[in-house]
């Protein structure tokens, strides 16, 4: 007689899929990082958290050579990263081990690790700025760490304190930037002389060596580690840090004109949905649009402006969010941006700044509107002369001003100002870069104190 089935007792309560997300990353939180738990009561665990006061030291005994600034507008700069990196291993048996400051080199992962499989990979974004002052600056880095632990979790890897990552960012940064973001800069290979020695760092024209630029890009990043082709949450992990040198993205596009051009992208192309992990700066969520970013870059524009849906609801512009400052029908000067609710978009630092910004600054002149909006309303925008301008916002391109959008076989061209952006572009990335290098003091910058030579 064949057994027959039995029908296990359905929960009295609704479960959903984001019930069950959300249950396990308050799990993962508890278990790996209690002291920055938010349940009650957390369990005991003998799982070592991850401390920055034990950072041990090695430097290194080869050198790495400083590009020059003019080297950093070449195809391939980013490849270049300074003297030292981070990293510190996790298991699920012991917990964090003790963090290493050691020279750059090759990571050791077996052929079967997690992440070369399984993309349980996850990373953040931040830059290192040399002020005008002399002085090193983070700009918000509290957020990038917060951030980070949430897109750690959100892939089953392990929690931390955000605040120890800050103090081994802080670590790598103050160890390496003396050399590599340099107080003055050197021409011919030979400082220069006594008269130029309190020029600014971001004056432009002059032949330089030895310098490699106005800021550095700090990559912290973690993956599982484990040797297993099992599918699972992984048992080991790595997070490692990094800082590299980047070219200045923020005033052209990679085309190398003035203001980006984006293509919209089709109603076969979906880059994040509701209830997937767009909200989350993990590697599944890059990979799959290098295809298309490709394609679009071949074809002349810059990045792909990313809708969603029949109706096209805009969302993001490459990796970078999107902006959009319009009038509309009866009169009021809005600048509107995607919300976070649906968690299809990134809670971009650089965006969450310009929204702060400009709700403190421009109470009167402009409505900051986090809503969802078609790419239809844009269009309509532009062709009733509503448009006023538009930008990106992100870590790597900065503020970006969009010149043209394809939509639909039209170009839709968007008000560029006097050929850098428009008035509301130019104004906030004036605001933030005067916070992000020094020229104006404010709670968002982290000073950091260098290490001596």
């Amino acid at each position: 007689m064949a057994p027959s089935a039995i029908t296990p007792e359905r929960s009295t309560t609704p479960e959903t899929v984001t019930d069950l997300t959300n249950a396990g990353i308050k799990a993962t939180i508890t278990k790996t990082a209690p002291s920055i738990s938010t349940t009650t009561k957390p369990q005991p665990t003998h799982l070592a958290e991850l401390d920055a006061s034990l950072l041990h030291t090695t430097l290194t005994s080869t050198p790495r050579t400083v590009p020059t600034a003019a080297s950093l507008s070449a195809a391939g700069s980013q490849k270049k990263c300074t003297d030292h990196m981070i990293t510190c291993t996790w298991s699920c048996t012991t917990g964090w081990q003790t963090p290493e400051l050691v020279p750059f080199g090759p990571l050791s992962l077996m052929p079967n690790a997690s992440c070369l499989h399984y993309a349980t990979t996850c990373f953040e974004g931040l830059k290192l700025h040399r002020g005008v002052d002399g002085r090193l600056r983070l700009f918000r880095p509290q957020l990038n760490c917060a951030r980070m632990l949430r897109s750690a979790a959100r892939i089953a890897l392990p929690g931390f304190a955000p605040a120890q990552l800050l103090r081994l960012i802080v670590a790598l940064c103050a160890a390496d930037a003396g050399k590599w973001l340099p107080r003055r800069r050197r021409r011919g290979g030979v400082d220069a002389g006594e008269e130029d020695e309190e020029r600014e760092v971001e004056e432009e024209g002059d032949e330089e060596d030895g310098a490699a630029g106005r800021f550095l890009y700090v990559r912290p990043a973690m993956v599982a580690s484990d040797a297993s082709l099992g599918v699972g949450k992984p048992n080991e992990a790595l997070l490692f840090v990094l800082l590299s040198c980047f070219p200045d993205l923020s005033k052209s596009g990679v085309t190398g004109r003035p203001g980006l051009r984006l293509l919209a992208s089709q109603e076969d192309m979906v880059r994040a949905w509701p209830g997937g992990f767009g909200h989350a700066k993990v590697g599944a969520n890059y990979g799959p649009t290098f295809v298309a970013q490709g394609e679009a870059r071949e074809r002349g524009y810059d990045q792909i402006l990313w809708l969603f849906g029949e109706n096209g609801v805009v969302t993001e512009a490459g990796a970078s969010n999107f902006f959009v400052v319009w009038k509309t029908r009866d009169g009021r000067t809005q600048l509107v941006t995607a919300p976070l609710e649906e968690k299809i978009i990134l809670d971009g630092v650089t965006r969450r700044s310009v929204v702060e910004l400009a709700r403190e600054r421009w109470p009167n002149e402009c409505e900051v509107v986090e809503r969802t909006f078609e790419m239809r309303e844009v269009a309509e925008a532009v062709q009733e002369g509503r448009i006023l301008e538009a930008f990106t916002a992100g870590t790597a391109v900065f503020i970006a001003p969009v010149a043209e959008i394809h939509f639909k076989g039209a170009d839709l061209h968007i008000p560029m100002g006097k050929g850098e952006g428009g008035p509301f572009t130019l104004q906030i990335r004036t605001w933030l870069e005067d916070v992000m290098c020094g020229r104006t003091e404010h709670p968002w910058s982290l000073v950091i104190e260098e290490d001596d030579a």
